[in-house]
């Protein structure tokens, strides 16, 4: 163990105990025993942009046996959004030089197909990458782009003086249908355009070609993905994730209405909505390994204001998942409908087969200093706002190493695993 490691900053917070949850899921029969599971953030971890960090491959060498096979259970949780979970599987695979499949795979916006009530509302989808394609592998059935709402309402994106120069036709299409909700999966292209039109829907609440004669509010539906404010890339100075976006729409909704901007759902790290949906992940990829009864999972990240907090969050609700029922778990840490993850765990059994409890009693935060975060540079506090006030202490990792080889030497030994 290198002299990064620090030891459990929270030492003394665990509670012990055993319970038995009530939310239960089908999957295979299992028969052999592995206490601990892996969840790997990417950006800053494993990569900076498009270089793999030196010491990933050797790593992962550490999880698999002779013929690539996985011997820990792992699953890679980013809140990048522009990406399929099997285009994600595919790049992984390279980067590693191992086999990962799209089932250890959960994207920013992965937790979006369980929220299967919005499915068939016509949504306005903004982010990068095969968007369309997204939406409906995610179980989204009628689905704008900002490009379809420009184009139906050409005078509504007014920023680009030339762009507004060549347009030759200025007229509305009326029967365009009513926007029900807005959904976004990550930072887009040409915010300018962006953060116009979605606040255009939620003034008009959804209905660009009628007037209001009041502002609307509550407004339509906000599905967000992704709260990074920043991400790591190949530039050594952290480059604006979607967070920035995000921070951008809610200044400009409160100062344009009076009023703040309500998230139906807040999805990506550090919610733990998204943790639930990756402990979920990764007991299902162990039960496929033929391993049953995981206690603990390790959340590897370079990012102490999504990562880290988030894998804290989570700790805490399942150490109070273990104590109370799971209402009064929601109300006492959700604290925002945005974040409530009962609501989220309520529809979940509808999605998945056969039964298997759910047994995951801790998860224990490693904090990288490959990316965001590095003891040489010091960032303010910058969580999201639905998050806020954080408690110092959840910020805080139970263990802080150099790099993903030193995380995964520092789990192999803890769990006694050679």
């Amino acid at each position: 163990m290198s002299k990064f490691v620090s030891s459990c900053i929270r030492s003394g917070y665990f509670v012990e105990g055993s319970y038995n949850f009530l939310v239960t899921r089908k999957f295979s029969a299992v028969k052999n025993s592995m206490p601990f599971g892996l969840l790997f953030d990417i950006d800053g971890v494993i990569v900076r942009g498009r270089q793999v960090l030196p010491t990933a491959i050797e790593a992962f060498r550490n999880l698999v046996d002779k013929t690539g096979k996985f011997k820990v259970p792992t699953v890679f949780v980013t809140n990048a959004g522009n990406n399929l979970r099997s285009q994600k599987a595919k790049q992984l695979s390279e980067w590693l030089n191992i086999k990962i499949t799209e089932d250890q795979v959960v994207m920013g916006h992965s937790p979006l197909r369980m929220f299967s009530q919005y499915h068939n509302h016509h949504v306005l989808v903004c982010g990068q990458g095969p968007i369309l394609d997204i939406a409906e592998n995610l179980g989204f059935t009628k689905v704008s782009t900002i490009d379809s709402i420009r184009t139906a309402f050409p005078s509504l994106d007014a920023v680009d003086c030339q762009r507004r120069a060549s347009l030759t036709n200025l007229s509305w299409d009326s029967s365009f249908p009513p926007i029900e909700g807005v959904v976004l999966f990550g930072e887009p292209v040409a915010w300018e355009s962006h953060l116009q039109l979605i606040l255009d829907i939620l003034l008009s609440h959804g209905r660009l070609s009628d007037p209001v004669k009041e502002i609307p509010y509550p407004h339509l539906p906000i599905l967000a993905c992704n709260m990074d404010l920043l991400w790591m890339a190949e530039a050594w100075l952290p480059r604006f994730g979607h967070g920035a976006f995000l921070l951008c729409l809610e200044e400009l909704y409160k100062k344009t209405t009076g009023r703040e901007l309500i998230y139906t759902a807040l999805i990506g790290k550090p919610s733990e909505i998204t943790y639930y949906h990756a402990e979920t992940t990764v007991q299902r990829y162990a039960a496929s390994m033929g391993i049953s009864n995981l206690k603990r999972i390790y959340m590897v990240g370079d990012n102490a204001n999504t990562d880290i907090f988030g894998a804290n969050l989570y700790d805490r609700y399942l150490k109070n998942r273990r104590l109370r029922a799971p209402r009064a778990i929601a109300n006492q840490i959700s604290g925002s409908l945005s974040r409530d993850v009962e609501a989220f765990v309520a529809g979940i059994d509808q999605a998945v087969n056969g039964t298997v409890d759910i047994g995951v009693e801790e998860c224990l935060s490693i904090l990288v200093e490959t990316g965001v975060h590095s003891s040489d540079q010091t960032f303010a506090e910058h969580s999201p706002r639905d998050f806020l006030p954080v408690e110092e202490g959840l910020r805080q990792p139970t263990y802080c190493v150099a790099n993903i080889l030193e995380a995964v030497q520092l789990v192999l030994e803890r769990e006694s695993v050679s």
